[in-house]
Protein backbone atom coordinates (compact mmCIF):
# COMPACT_ATOMS: atom_id res chain seq x y z
CA UNK A 1 0.00 0.00 0.00
CA UNK A 2 1.06 3.46 -1.15
CA UNK A 3 1.83 6.17 2.01
CA UNK A 4 -0.82 8.99 1.30
CA UNK A 5 2.18 11.16 2.86
CA UNK A 6 5.09 9.33 1.90
CA UNK A 7 8.13 10.19 4.55
CA UNK A 8 11.67 8.58 4.48
CA UNK A 9 12.41 6.76 6.81
CA UNK A 10 14.38 7.84 10.01
CA UNK A 11 16.54 4.88 9.50
CA UNK A 12 18.36 6.27 5.96
CA UNK A 13 19.78 9.84 5.06
CA UNK A 14 19.60 10.68 1.75
CA UNK A 15 22.48 12.67 0.51
CA UNK A 16 24.76 13.60 -2.53
CA UNK A 17 28.10 11.84 -2.49
CA UNK A 18 31.17 13.76 -4.94
CA UNK A 19 33.27 10.60 -4.85
CA UNK A 20 30.10 8.37 -6.44
CA UNK A 21 28.84 11.83 -8.06
CA UNK A 22 25.62 10.64 -7.52
CA UNK A 23 22.34 10.76 -4.77
CA UNK A 24 22.31 7.94 -2.08
CA UNK A 25 20.53 6.23 0.92
CA UNK A 26 23.20 6.12 3.87
CA UNK A 27 22.31 3.27 6.53
CA UNK A 28 24.04 1.86 9.27
CA UNK A 29 24.33 -1.04 6.92
CA UNK A 30 25.35 0.56 4.17
CA UNK A 31 24.71 2.52 1.18
CA UNK A 32 21.91 2.41 -1.45
CA UNK A 33 23.07 4.50 -5.06
CA UNK A 34 20.13 5.92 -6.50
CA UNK A 35 19.46 6.89 -10.02
CA UNK A 36 18.39 10.69 -11.11
CA UNK A 37 14.83 9.76 -11.10
CA UNK A 38 14.53 8.06 -7.86
CA UNK A 39 15.94 10.66 -6.23
CA UNK A 40 14.62 13.41 -7.31
CA UNK A 41 11.09 11.35 -6.11
CA UNK A 42 12.47 11.01 -2.32
CA UNK A 43 13.70 14.21 -2.00
CA UNK A 44 10.63 15.26 -2.28
CA UNK A 45 8.96 12.50 0.33
CA UNK A 46 8.93 14.48 3.40
CA UNK A 47 5.90 13.38 4.93
CA UNK A 48 4.05 17.08 4.01
CA UNK A 49 3.50 16.19 0.29
CA UNK A 50 1.01 13.81 -1.11
CA UNK A 51 2.39 11.55 -4.07
CA UNK A 52 -0.15 13.22 -6.10
CA UNK A 53 1.59 16.43 -4.94
CA UNK A 54 4.96 14.79 -5.59
CA UNK A 55 3.86 14.26 -9.21
CA UNK A 56 2.77 17.55 -10.05
CA UNK A 57 5.54 19.10 -8.90
CA UNK A 58 7.99 16.37 -10.69
CA UNK A 59 6.09 17.21 -14.16
CA UNK A 60 5.90 20.73 -13.56
CA UNK A 61 9.76 20.84 -13.02
CA UNK A 62 10.87 18.44 -15.28
CA UNK A 63 8.04 19.56 -17.89
CA UNK A 64 6.73 16.02 -18.73
CA UNK A 65 3.21 14.36 -17.99
CA UNK A 66 2.23 10.55 -17.36
CA UNK A 67 4.42 10.08 -14.25
CA UNK A 68 2.46 8.84 -11.20
CA UNK A 69 3.36 5.41 -12.21
CA UNK A 70 6.60 6.01 -11.85
CA UNK A 71 6.21 7.72 -8.87
CA UNK A 72 3.91 5.42 -7.26
CA UNK A 73 5.98 2.49 -7.90
CA UNK A 74 9.22 4.13 -6.53
CA UNK A 75 7.16 4.83 -3.71
CA UNK A 76 5.96 1.30 -2.80
CA UNK A 77 9.20 -0.39 -3.88
CA UNK A 78 10.32 2.10 -1.07
CA UNK A 79 8.37 0.97 1.22
CA UNK A 80 8.99 -2.80 0.85
CA UNK A 81 12.45 -2.31 1.28
CA UNK A 82 12.14 0.13 4.65
CA UNK A 83 13.19 3.09 2.68
CA UNK A 84 9.61 4.97 3.09
CA UNK A 85 7.12 5.07 5.97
Amino acid sequence: MIPTHPKLSRRFRLQYEEAQTRWVLLYPEGMVQLNDSAAEILKRCDGERTVAEIVTELETAFSVQGLTTQVESLIEEGGRRGWID
